[in-house]
C-alpha cells in the first residue's frame, strides 16, 4: 500500500504548521488546522478530493480560516468536544480511540489535553508508517504552553500516558517548529518528567530545571 503523502505549510503570523494528508491511490485528502491564508491551504489540496477538515485543537492560530475553508471545500469539520478556546461547530466530534478514514488509510485519534482541553493527535495506522500530527501537544524543544499549574500537571500526565508509549520511530509533526523523531527526545522527556517543577506553568523546555 502506498504511503499517505504529507504536505505542510507555515501560515499566519505565528508560523503555524498546517498539514494535508493525501491518499495517492484514491486522491482523497484531509486538511489539518486551517489557521490562515486560505489560498495557500487550497493549493495544498490541488488535484485531490478533500473529505474533511481535522482540528487538533481550537486555539485561534489553528482555526482562523476554518469558516472560509469549510465554505470553500464543503466538507465536514471534525474536532474534539472538549472546552474550546474559539467557538467550534463540528459535523463529527472525535474522542480518544476514534478513527478517520482517508482513502485506503486510517487515522487514530489520541486525546492529549494539557495545552488545552480539546487537544487531540492523529496517528497514521498504516503498517510501517509512524507519523503523528500532534498539534501543540509536544514540540521538538518542549511541551505545549500551559496556562495554569493544573494544566501543566495534565500535560505531564499526557506525556507519561499518551506520548511516551509511542514507539521510538514515531515521527511527530507539531503545530509549530520542526518535525522530529520521538526516540531522539525520549531521554530528555523522561528526565523532564523526573524533575519536581512545583507550581510551574507557561512555556517549558526539556532542559528546564537542570542544574
Amino acid at each position: 500500500m502506498t504511503k499517505l503523502r504529507l504536505e505542510t505549510r507555515q501560515v499566519g503570523p505565528w508560523g503555524m504548521n498546517t498539514y494535508a494528508l493525501i491518499c495517492p491511490d484514491t486522491r482523497e485528502s484531509v486538511l489539518f488546522d486551517p489557521g490562515d491564508d486560505p489560498d495557500t491551504l487550497q493549493e495544498m489540496l490541488v488535484d485531490t478530493n478533500p473529505i474533511a477538515i481535522l482540528l487538533t485543537h481550537s486555539h485561534f492560530d489553528h482555526v482562523n480560516a476554518l469558516s472560509e475553508m469549510k465554505n470553500r471545500l464543503q466538507v465536514p469539520v471534525m474536532a474534539h468536544p472538549g472546552e474550546h478556546a474559539e467557538p467550534i461547530t463540528a459535523d463529527r466530534w472525535l474522542n480518544d480511540g476514534d478513527s478517520v478514514t482517508v482513502g485506503h488509510h486510517t487515522l487514530r485519534v489520541f486525546y492529549a489535553p494539557g495545552h488545552i482541553d480539546d487537544q487531540i493527535c492523529f496517528a497514521i495506522e498504516t503498517e510501517g508508517d509512524h507519523r503523528i500530527v500532534v498539534g501543540d501537544t509536544i514540540f521538538d524543544g518542549g511541551p505545549g504552553r500551559t496556562w495554569s499549574p493544573e494544566g501543566f500537571q495534565i500535560t505531564l500526565k499526557t506525556l507519561r500516558q499518551v506520548v511516551l508509549p509511542w514507539p521510538d520511530d514515531t515521527h511527530c509533526y507539531p503545530g509549530h517548529g520542526p518535525d522530529f523523531r520521538l526516540g531522539d527526545r525520549r531521554a530528555e522527556i523522561e528526565a523532564f518528567l523526573a524533575r519536581d517543577h512545583g507550581d510551574f506553568y507557561g512555556d517549558a523546555t526539556w532542559e528546564m530545571g537542570v542544574g
